[in-house]
Protein backbone atom coordinates (compact mmCIF):
# COMPACT_ATOMS: atom_id res chain seq x y z
CA UNK A 1 0.00 0.00 0.00
CA UNK A 2 1.27 3.58 -1.08
CA UNK A 3 1.24 6.30 1.11
CA UNK A 4 -1.84 8.37 -0.48
CA UNK A 5 -3.65 4.75 -0.34
CA UNK A 6 -2.52 4.48 3.37
CA UNK A 7 -3.75 8.20 4.14
CA UNK A 8 -6.73 7.66 2.30
CA UNK A 9 -7.93 4.53 4.40
CA UNK A 10 -6.63 6.07 7.53
CA UNK A 11 -8.48 9.03 7.59
CA UNK A 12 -11.94 7.44 6.41
CA UNK A 13 -11.39 4.94 9.17
CA UNK A 14 -10.75 7.72 12.16
CA UNK A 15 -14.02 9.86 10.00
CA UNK A 16 -15.99 6.94 10.62
CA UNK A 17 -15.46 6.15 14.17
CA UNK A 18 -15.63 9.91 15.00
CA UNK A 19 -19.16 10.06 13.13
CA UNK A 20 -20.50 7.21 14.92
CA UNK A 21 -18.97 8.51 18.50
CA UNK A 22 -20.56 11.88 18.01
CA UNK A 23 -24.36 10.49 17.85
CA UNK A 24 -23.56 10.02 21.59
CA UNK A 25 -22.14 13.30 22.54
CA UNK A 26 -23.39 16.15 24.23
CA UNK A 27 -22.26 19.85 25.88
CA UNK A 28 -20.31 22.54 24.92
CA UNK A 29 -21.82 24.27 21.62
CA UNK A 30 -18.66 26.12 21.09
CA UNK A 31 -16.98 22.70 21.48
CA UNK A 32 -19.45 20.71 19.33
CA UNK A 33 -19.42 23.09 16.53
CA UNK A 34 -15.58 22.92 16.23
CA UNK A 35 -15.42 19.10 16.03
CA UNK A 36 -18.16 19.16 13.56
CA UNK A 37 -16.49 21.75 11.35
CA UNK A 38 -13.24 19.75 11.51
CA UNK A 39 -15.12 16.73 10.18
CA UNK A 40 -16.57 18.51 7.17
CA UNK A 41 -13.02 19.99 6.35
CA UNK A 42 -11.86 16.47 6.16
CA UNK A 43 -15.04 15.84 4.31
CA UNK A 44 -14.04 18.26 1.91
CA UNK A 45 -10.39 17.58 1.64
CA UNK A 46 -10.76 13.90 0.69
CA UNK A 47 -13.32 14.91 -2.03
CA UNK A 48 -10.56 17.04 -3.20
CA UNK A 49 -7.97 14.83 -3.13
CA UNK A 50 -5.99 16.86 -0.64
CA UNK A 51 -5.10 13.84 1.89
CA UNK A 52 -2.44 15.38 4.05
CA UNK A 53 -5.15 17.87 5.39
CA UNK A 54 -8.17 15.68 5.09
CA UNK A 55 -6.25 13.81 7.56
CA UNK A 56 -4.83 16.66 9.46
CA UNK A 57 -8.89 17.79 9.53
CA UNK A 58 -9.78 14.30 11.65
CA UNK A 59 -7.02 14.30 13.70
CA UNK A 60 -8.05 18.00 15.24
CA UNK A 61 -11.42 16.81 15.16
CA UNK A 62 -10.58 13.95 17.83
CA UNK A 63 -8.23 16.10 19.49
CA UNK A 64 -11.34 18.57 20.31
CA UNK A 65 -13.19 15.52 21.23
CA UNK A 66 -11.15 14.23 23.63
CA UNK A 67 -9.88 17.50 25.01
CA UNK A 68 -13.48 18.58 25.71
CA UNK A 69 -14.33 15.22 27.40
CA UNK A 70 -11.19 15.37 29.68
CA UNK A 71 -11.89 19.20 30.53
CA UNK A 72 -14.98 18.36 31.52
CA UNK A 73 -16.74 20.30 28.49
CA UNK A 74 -18.39 17.04 26.75
CA UNK A 75 -19.93 13.89 27.69
CA UNK A 76 -19.70 10.91 25.87
CA UNK A 77 -22.53 8.12 26.47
Amino acid sequence: MNVEEELRKETEKWKAKIEEKMKNVSGDEDFLRNIRAYILDSTYFLEKGDLVRAFECIVWAWAWLEIGEIVGKLKIG
